[in-house]
């Protein structure tokens, strides 16, 4: 059965999309822990980040870092927070928040609740410094 990660890379769910290439995808989290909230995900279902080949995970971390620097562009931080939990979908998933201070990425407080036109601008923002 298909994750809802896959769904969004089928186009079956919608979503604030930020980049993709023939290997990975990336879009907004849209119940973030700090504005811009990012997930960047490989396209192809893996279930566990370190069950990724080790070239294949090397060009994740690129594809991931071209989106971060992006970030820091597009949205007032200090730096780009980076985060592997993998536990919420079974599909590999790295995180890219935005932080100020070290609090910016704690999970356990209460996630954002951004309305659609809010994701979209961010989303916006962000795209226009990938260029």
């Amino acid at each position: 059965m298909a994750t809802v990660f896959s769904k969004i890379v089928a186009g079956e769910i919608p979503c604030h999309k930020i980049a993709e290439d023939s290997e990975f995808f990336a879009f907004l989290d849209i119940h973030p822990v700090a504005t811009g909230h990012t997930l960047v995900i490989p396209k192809e279902e893996v279930d566990y980040l370190f069950a990724i080949d080790d070239a294949k995970l090397g060009r994740m971390m690129a594809f991931a870092k071209r989106i971060a620097r992006a970030q820091e562009q597009a949205i007032p931080c200090r730096r780009i927070g980076v985060t592997v939990i993998g536990l919420e979908v079974p599909h590999a998933h790295i995180h890219l928040v935005p932080i100020t201070h070290e609090s910016d990425m704690y999970f356990d407080r209460p996630k954002g609740t951004p309305t659609n036109d809010e994701l979209a601008a961010t989303a916006a923002a962000i795209r226009e410094k990938l260029a």
